[in-house]
């Protein structure tokens, strides 16, 4: 500035002239303005309080693993619905458990002083400013995202309350070892902050946010943390947070610190200034906000998020057990991805199976979580729910129980109460994460028995309980123990020994090699272990009680959306028998799978290499044993469904390999049953002898995604599906593939109609394979039998071709059998129940091809009257019964005319049981029992 105004000097003693003085001056202006503004812009953007602000909205926006797999558009933004939380008490917090070892307070917590976030700071009752919050809440209740959501609204400037927020993680603290300034610290991990952090003392109002305070062993006593005031100067972490807490480091800074209830009384109560319990979403209206919400992303069809949402609902206000599992916002997550794992899944997605949905939603709430980080064993909180809670229930799936007793849940958690740490740990548990796990029973009487959240659970920590080994008898865990004694002393009584036998050659010396023997022994009898794990399996997959049970992709359908219709229980009855506890093999064989044993090595839940290598190699051979046999559809589903979660490309090949024949008749086939069949059976290139599909709701896109397996199988049955036109493209394009090996193809009771039997002829225009084709009951009408017409002459390979009741009348049939009789290889069309007077009925019986219209030939019974009568009994469940039993009526006067005309005995023999057969027929249909 100093030199403008002396270039601006020198120019005026230098010029008389005024005006240009002027214009020169209001340039020299402006030029300083826009260098000022310049400069500010610069002060601006390098703002380390902007830059922070940018910087955490950017890491907290960043969406973990677990929900890149959903898609882009689940930003916390977007989905985030505010848990309830409520003001409590000291009073409440130090109230003593009662009596029983699990009487806890596991009902929804009721809060009638609820508070908003923008709340906690406010002044207590009695005016006092608050300096240090305490929010805590058991596993899975939403204590972490409140605190994303919490920091990302300061980053977009939606809350003003502070000037400066800085996030600190508790379980990153734990790990730093030498002592450090908190200045130190902050620079550490906000190094945009590092000018900023001398005049930290002089920021009025700062929000230090200290999550998961249970990795913190933190001691107030003055005797051995000492008190320090200065930000700059080195302690352990442990000093740091004890000295911020008591306001004598930076006493202007507010801190809010998050935790498990088993740590609250780490920070004395002086020290507090309000606890905060989260009590998620104890109100059906926020679960069911949550999943509209969640369901409604952009890629989702709106009528179908509409309808999941509408069920879910209902399900929610009349299934008041799935209502009490998803006032844990977790549960609502699960509940949430299995739902999209059902509905959303489309082909060329990354593989996403429910073990691994189960296994990233424990990893989410305790990935690297200790169950004590005072105790000395470290144990992980998940190990011990393995050990603990799995052992439960294992129990029940053994015992067909959902419904456990206080004297269950006892004796499974006080297996290894030997000592007092034990109890501590279980006391610990009891009251951070027990009801994550177990809840009481909400239907009417049973109100003291336990029940897992949500039933898939059990069998998945069943599951998880036995692969990792806990099963265990009394002698194999004292084997375990005296091997291990046993290979120590052995490893220093041999080294010994073959010291002194160099100086005494004792052949007595060589019995102390026998030590050696027995780890070799544990070891054969750990293998016989992982023998019985496969075997287990195997005996679970294919259980004959279970063989007609729904899948159990439906069954989980079911549990979540609930049943339309009538429940088949009577109300207040157990239904612990009928369980059919069919994913506990499933998730067994899915918790092998290199991606899920991955994450459960982040739990503290090892699986070794060697072991699942072992139990894979005995399942191989059991499962092989078993695959021959013939399965109920829905046990074939389910088979299927177990080796998509196994994820083992080489160990599925290997299996259904010897699968002949698929009959997946009558199974609802999802998206995501599509997947799974498509993933597991195309890569193997073996040919399929027949697919049966009938009946199973497929629509073009189930087509399109399962047509690398249809077009290698022989016999394809897809009969009964409401396939239409848009399906029929999808089946061209399968019949024009080159390496399409379909022989039979099944089409009836479709609606078709003649656009699609358009698609089906230009599909088989260059089709070589195809040799019979039935349209029965396709809706192709006149206009359809003229394109087959047409079209027939394009093709040289077809032998037999059915379009029985289809409403053909006499023109269009004469033209459809004169294009017949000049097929090459064309040999029998079917044209019975169709609109055929008697005159076209007579015309049609003595051409050269096959015409099946009657059951008469003649005077004769027709040698293929048990065909029609096949086809008939096979398809008359969906079909018109009054205008079925016209056709009856009048195929049984013919039968009756051809009797009457005939003078053999033996043709009027066959004549009449042909009759009686079709009078038996007619009667059960006018009956309605055919």
């Amino acid at each position: 500035m100093s030199l403008i105004t002396l270039l601006i000097t020198l120019y005026l003693r230098k010029s008389r002239d005024a005006p240009t003085c002027c214009v020169i001056l209001l340039y020299l202006m402006k030029l300083t303005l826009k260098i000022t503004a310049a400069n500010c812009s610069v002060r601006i953007n390098w703002d380390p309080v902007q830059q922070h602000r940018q910087r955490l909205n950017t890491w907290f926006s960043c969406l973990p693993s677990e929900e890149r797999h959903f898609g882009p558009s689940f930003a916390l933004d977007s989905i985030y619905v505010d848990p309830v939380i409520r003001e409590s008490s000291i009073e409440d917090i130090l109230r003593p458990l009662s009596e029983s070892a699990f009487q806890t307070q596991l009902q929804t917590p009721q809060c009638p002083r609820s508070i908003s976030v923008s709340q906690l700071f406010q002044a207590d009752p009695s005016g006092k400013p608050v300096r240090n919050v305490i929010l805590y809440g058991t596993v899975g209740t939403g204590k972490s995202t409140l605190i994303r959501k919490l920091v990302l609204d300061w980053c977009n400037e939606r809350r003003a309350d502070f000037q400066l927020i800085i996030p600190l993680s508790c379980e990153d603290l734990s790990q730093v070892s030498a002592p450090v300034s908190l200045t130190r610290l902050i620079n550490r991990k906000y190094l945009h902050l590092r000018d900023l952090l001398p005049t930290l003392s002089n920021y009025s109002n700062i929000l230090f946010i200290l999550n998961s305070l249970e990795w913190m062993n933190l001691d107030f006593r003055m005797a051995n943390t000492e008190l320090c005031s200065d930000p700059n100067e080195a302690m352990p972490p442990p000093a740091i947070l004890v000295n911020l807490l008591r306001g004598y480091m930076l006493p202007e800074a507010r801190v809010l610190v998050t935790t498990r209830p088993s740590a609250l009384k780490r920070i004395p109560r002086k020290y507090v200034g309000r606890y905060v319990e989260i009590c998620g979403f104890s109100d059906t209206e926020l679960q069911k906000m949550y999943f509209q919400v969640r369901l409604g992303h952009k890629d989702a069809d709106p009528q179908e998020t509409e309808n999941l949402a509408e069920m879910l609902s209902r399900n929610l206000e009349h299934h008041s057990q799935l209502s009490a599992a998803c006032f844990l916002p977790s549960y609502c997550w699960l509940t949430c991805a299995t739902l999209h794992l059902l509905y959303y899944t489309k082909p060329g997605d990354p593989p996403m199976t429910l073990t691994g949905i189960y296994t990233t939603f424990l990893r989410l709430n305790f990935a690297g979580e200790v169950l004590d980080i005072t105790h000395p064993s470290k144990i992980s909180l998940m190990r011990y729910v393995a050990r603990t809670v799995g052992k439960l229930a294992y129990e029940g799936c053994l015992s067909r129980r959902t419904r456990f007793t206080e004297d269950d849940v006892g004796k499974c958690f006080h297996v290894e109460l030997n000592s007092e740490e034990e109890l501590n740990l279980l006391n610990v548990f009891r009251s951070d994460a027990f009801r994550f796990f177990l809840t009481p029973c909400l239907q009417p009487g049973q109100e003291n028995l336990y029940v897992f959240p949500i039933p898939a659970m059990q069998e998945y920590l069943a599951a998880l309980y036995f692969v990792l080994g806990e099963h265990k008898t009394a002698m194999q865990r004292l084997g375990k123990d005296v091997s291990e004694i046993i290979s120590k002393a052995g490893e220093d009584v041999v080294a010994v020994v073959n010291v002194l036998s160099k100086f005494l050659p004792l052949r007595i010396f060589a019995l102390f090699n026998l030590l050696r023997v027995v780890p070799r022994l544990f070891g054969r009898v750990t293998g016989k272990n992982r023998d019985n794990i496969a075997q287990t399996m195997t005996v679970e997959m294919f259980r004959e009680e279970d063989s007609y049970n729904d899948d159990v992709l439906d069954q989980i359908n079911s549990s979540i959306l609930g049943v339309e219709g009538p429940s088949q229980l009577a109300e207040g009855v157990d239904a612990g028998p009928e369980e059919a506890f069919e994913l506990f093999p499933i998730f067994m064989g899915g918790l092998l799978s290199l991606q899920n044993r991955a994450m459960l090595e982040q739990l503290g839940c090892s699986i070794m290499n060697v072991d699942a290598f072992e139990i894979t190699k005995a399942l191989k051979k059991d499962l092989l044993r078993r695959s021959l046999q013939k399965l109920p559809p829905s046990e074939l589903m389910d088979f299927l469904f177990f080796l998509y979660e196994f994820q083992n490309e080489g160990f599925a090949a290997g299996l259904v390999s010897s699968l002949r024949d698929l009959d997946l008749s009558t199974v609802r086939m999802t998206p995501l049953k599509c997947t799974v069949v498509n993933a597991v059976m195309g890569d193997t290139r073996k040919p399929v002898a027949e697919f049966n599909l009938s009946n199973c709701h497929l629509d073009p896109d189930a087509i399109h995604t399962l047509s690398p397996l249809l077009r290698r199988c022989q016999n394809v049955n897809l009969q009964m599906n409401s396939l239409g036109p848009n399906s029929c493209r999808e089946i061209k394009d399968i019949l024009l593939h080159p390496d399409c090996a379909i022989t039979n193809l099944r089409l009836c009771n479709n609606p078709l109609t003649a656009e699609g039997v358009g698609f089906i002829m230009e599909g088989l225009a260059s089709n070589s394979s195809l040799k019979n084709l039935s349209l029965l009951h396709t809706a192709l009408g006149d206009k359809g039998a003229e394109i087959l017409a047409d079209h027939l002459g394009r093709n040289q390979y077809l032998e037999e071709l059915n379009l029985a009741y289809n409403g053909i009348h006499d023109q269009a049939a004469f033209r459809l059998v004169e294009e017949a009789e000049r097929h090459p290889t064309l040999s029998r069309v079917h044209l019975y129940f169709n609109e055929l007077s008697d005159d076209g009925l007579q015309a049609l019986k003595p051409v050269g091809v096959k015409v099946l219209v009657s059951l008469t030939e003649g005077t004769d019974a027709s040698r293929h009257w048990h065909l029609i009568l096949r086809e008939l009994r096979a398809n008359v469940g969906g079909w018109d019964h009054a205008r079925i039993s016209a056709h009856l009526t009048l195929l049984l006067r013919d039968l009756q005319q051809s009797r009457a005309l005939t003078t053999s005995l033996w043709r009027k023999a066959r004549i009449f049981r042909v009759e009686t057969e079709v009078k038996r027929m007619l009667g059960r249909i006018q009956h309605g029992t055919l």
